[in-house]
């Protein structure tokens, strides 16, 4: 299955990363997928395209955003929401009336799956803990890139791990955002789970 970017941003938008990431998500054939970090749904629609080919439309999605600009954080990194394409700015501003950030325009984006889907708006750093993690055999990592929240967002993955489940991390090799690769490097050694790095160091996937 090719990634779609379905007329908006991602963070997976280099060459081949985003039919990369399907692949792993597919050799996992999870059923029940968590996503930090949201961003405007592109990742999500492409999970729940693939998980309802892999489980014959048997699945859960949750995704976690702020799905808005975090302006309280110095630390954190701040994604552009904003379109500098003029075409994408006419369709959300004056067809779809809608910020592709927010989570109504992402419930917009994934309304075929709108039954199999939980999205939920929050720091995740205070709403991870409400959330199973035994029944989640997928995660997908890419939300604050603060040591502080990356280490927590690990922290509360570690049911999903000792279940059988895997935890996806997004951005180790991030020079500018150093605190990702200090909470991974820290959590594998204290926990030593099994780990391998994919995609020059970019990914980093964690099993039991």
């Amino acid at each position: 299955m090719n990634y779609k970017k379905y007329f908006r941003k991602t963070s997976l938008k280099q060459k081949n990363v985003g039919n990369f990431f399907l692949d792993i998500v597919a050799q996992a054939k999870p059923k029940n997928f968590l996503e930090i970090g949201v961003f405007h749904g592109v990742t999500a629609r492409n999970v729940c395209e693939l998980l309802e080919v892999l489980n014959n439309g048997d699945f859960s999605y949750t995704g976690v955003d702020l799905f808005q600009v975090n302006k309280n954080s110095t630390n954190e990194i701040i994604p552009v929401t904003k379109f500098s394409n003029p075409f994408k700015n006419f369709y959300f501003n004056y067809i779809k009336r809608l910020d592709p950030y927010s989570i109504e325009a992402v419930e917009d984006l994934l309304i075929k799956f709108k039954k199999k889907i939980n999205l939920v708006k929050g720091n995740s750093n205070n709403v991870l803990k409400a959330i199973d993690m035994s029944k989640i055999d997928f995660i997908f990592l890419d939300g604050g890139h603060d040591y502080k929240t990356v280490i927590n967002d690990l922290n509360c993955s570690i049911d999903c791990i000792r279940s059988g489940g895997v935890v996806l991390c997004d951005d180790y090799n991030l020079t500018f955002a150093s605190g990702v690769k200090k909470a991974i490097d820290e959590f594998l050694r204290i926990y030593n789970f099994n780990y391998e790095f994919f995609f020059d160091y970019r990914f980093v996937k964690i099993s039991k």
